[in-house]
């Protein structure tokens, strides 16, 4: 029997226990190492005086059917209409004999996207797209400058060497410096023009004007026949559990110990240990002091800066870490408000109990706030928010760095900052807060710029290690979602079950062109 040590209890390392032990063959020894009391990383759902609250908001959706099955094994999709829908006369597409999740907690919810960008006091689409909204909004002058800015980005190609070019290019510099410039520079605390274009081409791909005018003009003239070859756009629906994602993760982790797998929390890996070209094992501390673990097979789901920086025994080159030492990340912020309502008019045609804004998501562009996005978890599950007729329970995202002033903040300044920030947007009046609660999360996000550039040799370095896999967002250095994470694990899977070592397919996901949360017209 081979014993396989996975570290961390995310969807990567998750997965990865599933997958190896869905036969049931008793060949492996499965250990999960956790640094957290949590399951589920960053997407864990994290629970506070009755509300639930999601850590960066997670849509279940996946242009891999290996996921979308995964996923709906584990938690099968709703037969009956949730109670928010229910009481709006909202129809879902529902799955013949699925639970029903005004009796059953073990469901997979249908919910609808919105998402808007919210900017001096106006609400404009998200991708940007050029609607009658968009244009009154902007007014015209703006958008004709807007769009003779467009005209020369698409004659007058910008070398794509930075994110900034590679906005411009597809937007022109005027929408550039209104949709894309501030909000970088608040999500990564760099200017765009200091950003790797891989990021953009990781989660912007196939969006642009181009695209837009393209799709506007195909649903004019093409009518109702079926349009082929044409760009894709923004998912309209996804999944989503009733009390969040944490709920999936935590049904992962009980099934893989179930299986046998053997769950570890608050181990925090602080040592690799290698020899001869191979991980050997694994120094852990706990709160009994420190603990060694080891093992014939590693998957790290770790941060590769730490993976690399903790090994010992092999002595790792310089260059290599320095490249680890060097990668850089975003820590992030989570501010959960409740209030009776919000100062925003609905004036879509999405009807939502109490009438409030029907977006799960709205990106703050303001540039005069440190804000960055407004998750309504009303509108991500009902079953999120204790009272969902008579309150509004939002989460404030904040992007920042571990140790920097915001970081350190108590939390009763953090919240009265954010209290501050929504009554200066005309979102909430400060004093009409009813509760609040702050969550800190380290290394949220990769980020690509520094040592970013080199990470090509670092990948080579670790690939030399035959039995160690690396998956997930952080164990790849990589800004993957929540179904790439999991098929990076997959794949990590499928190569121990064969006794490959070659990790290609394994660093390969999410390398394609299209944008992953996008659909075929």
């Amino acid at each position: 029997m081979k014993k396989i040590v996975i570290i961390g209890a995310g969807p990567a390392g998750l997965t990865a226990a599933n997958e190896l032990l869905k036969d049931n063959d008793e060949e492996y020894e499965i250990v999960i190492l956790e640094e957290t009391q949590v399951i589920g990383g960053i997407s864990q759902t994290v629970r506070y005086n009755g509300n639930r609250m999601d850590i960066g908001g997670h849509r279940f959706f996946s242009k891999s059917d290996e996921v979308m099955n995964w996923w709906s094994e584990l938690m099968p999709i709703q037969g009956e209409q949730a109670f928010d829908d229910k009481i709006l006369g909202r129809e879902k597409p529902l799955s013949e004999g699925g639970p029903d999740p005004e009796k059953e907690d073990r469901v997979m919810l249908v919910r609808d996207r919105v998402s808007r960008i919210y900017y001096r006091k106006h609400f404009f689409d998200y991708p940007v797209t050029m609607s009658a909204s968009t244009i009154k909004n902007m007014g015209f002058f703006t958008t004709i400058a807007a769009g003779c800015s467009y005209l020369k980005s698409a004659m007058f190609k910008k070398p794509e060497d930075s994110l900034e070019n590679f906005y411009i290019n597809r937007f022109g510099k005027k929408l550039y410096s209104m949709f894309f410039e501030g909000y970088t520079e608040k999500l990564w605390g760099r200017h765009p023009r200091d950003i790797s274009a891989d990021w953009g081409s990781q989660r912007v791909k196939g969006l642009s004007i181009r695209a837009v005018l393209k799709d506007m003009f195909s649903k004019l003239f093409g009518g109702k026949k079926k349009r082929k070859n044409v760009e894709t756009s923004l998912i309209e629906q996804f999944w989503y559990p009733k009390f969040g994602p944490g709920q999936l993760w935590e049904l992962a982790a009980d099934t893989a110990v179930k299986k046998g797998a053997k769950l570890l929390k608050g181990y925090n890996v602080k040592e690799i240990v290698c020899k001869d070209g191979k991980v050997r094992s694994v120094v852990c501390e706990t709160k009994d002091g420190k603990k060694t673990i080891e093992g014939d097979i590693f998957i790290s789901s770790m941060p590769v800066k730490d993976l690399v920086c903790g090994m010992t025994g092999d002595e790792v080159p310089q260059n290599i870490h320095d490249i680890a030492e060097g990668l850089p990340y975003r820590d992030f912020v989570t501010v959960g408000l409740l209030v009776n309502k919000l100062n925003l008019e609905n004036k879509t045609k999405v009807k939502t109990l109490g009438n409030i804004v029907p977006d799960c998501w709205i990106y703050v562009q303001e540039t005069n706030v440190k804000l960055g996005r407004i998750q309504i978890f009303n509108n991500w599950s009902p079953y999120m928010v204790k009272d969902p007729e008579n309150t509004v329970w939002i989460g404030l995202e904040y992007f920042c760095a571990e140790g920097d002033d915001f970081w350190n903040m108590s939390d009763e300044d953090c919240i009265e900052l954010a209290k501050k920030e929504l009554e200066s947007m005309g979102v909430i009046k400060a004093e009409e807060v009813l509760d609040s609660h702050r969550e800190k999360i380290k290394k949220a996000y990769p980020a690509y710029f520094d040592t970013y550039a080199n990470i090509g040799e670092l990948v080579e370095y670790l690939d030399t290690y035959d039995n160690l896999y690396c998956v997930g967002r952080n164990g790849q250095h990589r800004y993957n979602n929540m179904d790439h994470s999991m098929l990076t694990a997959i794949r990590a899977a499928q190569a121990i079950k064969s006794g490959s070592t070659d990790k290609h397919d394994i660093w390969n996901v999410n390398t394609e062109k299209e944008y992953h949360e996008t659909k075929e017209k």
